[in-house]
């Protein structure tokens, strides 16, 4: 299911008057995979091409030092969210609202809420969405067997609570081996979520926001060959060869498809306004169960992701999914009007 939209236009000349500071890692990069993070640097290169293509008045940045001082610009476009340290995703908002600069996406407390993966599912629960038991396992507090969910199948997924593309993930059959994980992950200076595995697959609903709405892209899932098999940073990142066929296609099955976009638009009004994100559900296609998994705010604008292929299929290219996003964005800020 879907959400009837068009793709909105900036005026040539507010695309020319509004001075648009881009910050991403790699935004200075050349083209190419990074050793480290792989398609990453692609994602950011490709982004920055398509944003020149559209003809706006853009800066570059690639480090947060630019707004330790107010920059001369009108609006940040910010896709440096990974910055090594916890809690990053929220650094650049909130230098932005010092400067009093708008920005694209959500403000701080929800770009926070959303990056943690506990809070979110209280979200959700309190939504009245289906969200399977889970406990976080805080940096510097116990790690008691009895806060473990419970898991009908024995086996546990461990994870940071505010990692992106399963950074850290790894899954565990009894509480010792939970234990060793939680105390990784807290020894790299990250809360650790802990979940019972939930067999089935990914619905990805896709987001954005037009004249303060949640506006659904069309549904998508990954059809997977190994559906009790954990996908990896690596894997994600193009960093190693994925040897599991896993395809990405549109997802409109009749039983489920209307449930899933429901549970969606009810965890989204939640976060508004976000301009844009993706909200994940797994679905047991043996058992009927749906679940909430996680909402990413900010999330991940490559043509080969799941944002801009849902956009895709209603009809949007990759400028205009990026123009679109700008022009409610900046409406919604005061630059332009529409």
């Amino acid at each position: 299911m879907t959400d009837t939209i068009a793709p909105l236009r900036i005026s040539q000349t507010d695309k020319e008057r509004v001075r648009l500071l881009f910050m991403a890692k790699h935004a200075l990069w050349g083209g190419g995979m990074h050793p480290e993070d792989g398609n990453h640097a692609i994602y950011h290169h490709e982004v920055r091409t398509t944003l020149e293509e559209l003809g706006l008045n853009l800066q570059f940045a690639n480090s947060y030092d630019v707004l330790y001082q107010r920059p001369d610009v009108d609006f940040v476009f910010p896709l440096l969210n990974r910055g090594g340290f916890v809690n990053s995703e929220m650094t650049i908002p909130i230098l932005c609202n010092m400067h009093r600069i708008p920005y694209l996406g959500a403000m701080p407390f929800l770009r926070g809420l959303g990056d943690d993966k506990s809070v979110s599912k209280l979200v959700a629960r309190n939504a009245g969405v289906p969200t399977a038991d889970w406990f976080c396992y805080r940096r510097g507090a116990p790690v008691l067997e009895a806060d473990m969910p419970a898991s009908p199948e024995g086996r546990w997924v461990i994870k940071p609570n505010a990692s992106s593309a399963s950074w850290g993930i790894s899954d565990a059959h009894d509480f010792a081996s939970v234990a060793n994980a939680v105390a990784d992950i807290h020894g790299q200076g990250h809360d650790a979520i802990v979940e019972p595995y939930l067999d089935g697959y990914d619905i990805q609903c896709a987001f954005i926001t037009i004249n303060d709405e949640a506006v659904a892209l069309p549904m998508l899932w990954y059809e997977r060959e190994d559906t009790q098999r954990l996908w990896t940073y690596y894997e994600k990142r193009d960093l190693v060869q994925n040897t599991e066929k896993a395809a990405l296609k549109a997802f409109d099955d009749p039983e489920y498809a209307p449930k899933i976009y429901d549970y969606a638009k009810a965890v989204a009004r939640e976060f508004l306004p976000f301009d844009y994100g993706r909200i994940e559900f797994r679905l047991d296609f043996n058992t009927g169960d749906i679940n909430f998994i996680e909402i990413n705010l900010n999330c991940n604008l490559w043509s080969e992701k799941v944002m801009a292929k849902a956009a895709a299929r209603a009809g949007f290219s990759h400028a205009d999914l990026l123009e679109t996003l700008l022009a409610e964005s900046w409406r919604r800020n005061g630059l332009i009007a529409l």
